[in-house]
Parts: C-alpha cells; sequence; structure tokens
C-alpha cells in the first residue's frame, strides 16, 4: 500500500464522488458503500437517500431504523470489486451518500409531501435516487417525484404482498398505496411486474403477478425473463420490500410471510435484470429489533449495491482528466 495514498473515513473526508480508499472493515465513518456525504449533487449520477418513517405499518415497526441498519451492513460490500459483476460500480459512477429525509413525525400529514420535494429536489438535478426505507408506504412519494421527471413508470415491484389493497385516496398505509399509484396513472401497470407474492387479494390491478410458489416451481431464471419481456425498453422502478424472502432469509421486517424466496433466488431474479432501464430503486421495510446477525440488514444492503451495478453496467469507466504537466 502506499503510504502517501489516503485512507479510511471517506464518508467524510472523501471529495471525488468516484472510486474509493481502504478502509477498515469494523471501524471507520459510515456511510452508504463508505459513499461521501454530501448534498452537492454537481457532477454525481446516484444519490443514497434514507427514509426513515414507519408510521405506516400494519403489524411490527421499527423500520425507521432501517436505513442506519443497511448502512452498517454495507461496509463488507464496499471493499471488492461487484460480485458476479467483476467491475467496481465507483469507476463507472459517481455515488454519494445523501443522508436521511429529514420527517417530523408528529406531523404525519405532512410526510407524503416532505419525501416527494426532497426526492424531486435530488432528480431535478439530473441525479438518480436509490433509497433506503422506512416502511413501504415511502415508495408512493417517492413514485410521484419520478413520474414528474419520467411520466409513468414500469414497476418491478418484490414483495409477500401485492399492496393493492382498498385506499380511499388519503390513509397512510403501507398495504393500499399501489393502488393508489395506478389510479393516479404513476404506474403504467401493462409494463409492471409483482414477485415473491404469497398473500390474497382478489385484485390484481392489471399486474403480471408471479408468486413465490410460481417461482419456486419455474425458477428465478424464467422470472427474470419474464419482467424483461414485460417492462422492455419502458423507463422502470425497482421497489424491493425484504418480506418477498422468506424469513428463514430475512427476519427482520414487520410483516413476515413464510414461504418466501430464499435470498439466491432473489437475487437471481434481480441480477437477471440487466439491460432494463432503471431510473430509480429502494430497498423497504428492514426493521433491524427483528433481525438476526444483521441478515436481513445485510441482504438489503446486497440489493441496493446490486442495484446500483445494474444501473452502472452500460456505463464506460471514468477517465479522470489529463493533468497537464
Amino acid at each position: 500500500m502506499d503510504p502517501c495514498q489516503p485512507v479510511g473515513d471517506q464518508a467524510f473526508r472523501r471529495q471525488d464522488p468516484y472510486g474509493r480508499w481502504p478502509e477498515m472493515t469494523y471501524g471507520g465513518a459510515l456511510s452508504f458503500l463508505r459513499r461521501p456525504y454530501t448534498r452537492n449533487l454537481q457532477g454525481v449520477d446516484i444519490a443514497v437517500m434514507g427514509i426513515p418513517f414507519d408510521g405506516a405499518v400494519t403489524y411490527r415497526p421499527g423500520a425507521r431504523l432501517g436505513p442506519r441498519a443497511i448502512r452498517a451492513a454495507s461496509v463488507s460490500l464496499a471493499e471488492l470489486k461487484a460480485f458476479p459483476f467483476g467491475f467496481d460500480p465507483f469507476t463507472r459512477l459517481s455515488v454519494v451518500d445523501y443522508g436521511d429525509c429529514f420527517l417530523d413525525p408528529h406531523h404525519p400529514d405532512g410526510i407524503v409531501g416532505t419525501i416527494e420535494r426532497e426526492a424531486r429536489a435530488i432528480l431535478d438535478t439530473g441525479t438518480q435516487l436509490v433509497s433506503l426505507g422506512g416502511d413501504h408506504f415511502v415508495t408512493y412519494p417517492l413514485l410521484r417525484a419520478h413520474t414528474a421527471v419520467h411520466g409513468p413508470l414500469a414497476l418491478v415491484h418484490f414483495d409477500a404482498h401485492s399492496d393493492t389493497w382498498d385506499d380511499d385516496g388519503c390513509r397512510v398505509d403501507h398495504g393500499t398505496m399501489f393502488a393508489r399509484a395506478v389510479q393516479e396513472g404513476l404506474v403504467d401497470v401493462a409494463r409492471s411486474v409483482q414477485l415473491g407474492i404469497r398473500t390474497h387479494n382478489d385484485r390484481d390491478y392489471g399486474f403480471r403477478v408471479l408468486t413465490a410458489p410460481w417461482i419456486h416451481r419455474e425458477g428465478p431464471g424464467k422470472a427474470s425473463q419474464v419482467v424483461r419481456d414485460r417492462v422492455g425498453a419502458a423507463p422502470c422502478y425497482v421497489t424491493i420490500d425484504v418480506d418477498c424472502m422468506d424469513p428463514a432469509f430475512a427476519p427482520g421486517t414487520g410483516t413476515p410471510v413464510v414461504g418466501g424466496l430464499s435470498s439466491s433466488q432473489f437475487l437471481e431474479i434481480l441480477r437477471g435484470l440487466n439491460g432494463l432501464k432503471i431510473i430509480g430503486a429502494d430497498i423497504v421495510e428492514v426493521a433491524p429489533a427483528y433481525d438476526v446477525s444483521d441478515i436481513t440488514a445485510l441482504l438489503a444492503a446486497t440489493a441496493a449495491h446490486d442495484c446500483l451495478c445494474l444501473m452502472a453496467a452500460d456505463r464506460p469507466e471514468y477517465a479522470p482528466p489529463r493533468q497537464e504537466r
């Protein structure tokens, strides 16, 4: 190692959003994947933002602590080239940790507007956004912000639940917001897929639904192909509820449902979405109080890491400006 090379605490010391420094995996300032903390988005491709909100849950609370847990679990993914992609995403993308969206839990009527405005402020700079929840309701204001920029989106939705139960248009509920998103024209259901579903809903709103038993039977490769065929070239938003996985693989969540995907099945499907035009993503419903040895947080961190890799896959390596001699 070059003794003159900067090492450690790049979360606050590093100025360049490309590349990375050596870190002690067990020490140093935490950020997602050790990216620099900043709200200066000049020249930034992707901002990672935490959304610590769990006021919409219908069972166990605690997802407000999800962003913190995901950041902590991400340290082991920040050292080597990405598997199985075989490249360093931070030589292709300039990525920063934007910190958390500040929310006042004592004024829940302002939650939707606050998240939407914060996300829109990022998107309006030309920066893409990967969000760390929080409960799944946060995807609704995120979709509002993204569709204001991109128009109606194809939705790739990993979940145990459809989240399309009856909605009155104003409730704050992590089980109804995709019904509202469809009704508001945020989602192009003809291009959208739900994966891992294993709860019954009388109405599918036009989504293509790949249930967990279907995926167990047909396999992850076929599931990825169905998604790629249905989404096509449409701008696509990926939302990942960690309860898509069986509780054996993701116990740290608020509404676990048995019979879900294994972590390997999920990752094979996600990594098989190469070629999609992913314009944004979120990972939600990590509730660390119910986790075991941080396995749910690590799975969520890996999912967010792999979303970044999918978004980086078709970009060239960054070439820093040549220095005049």
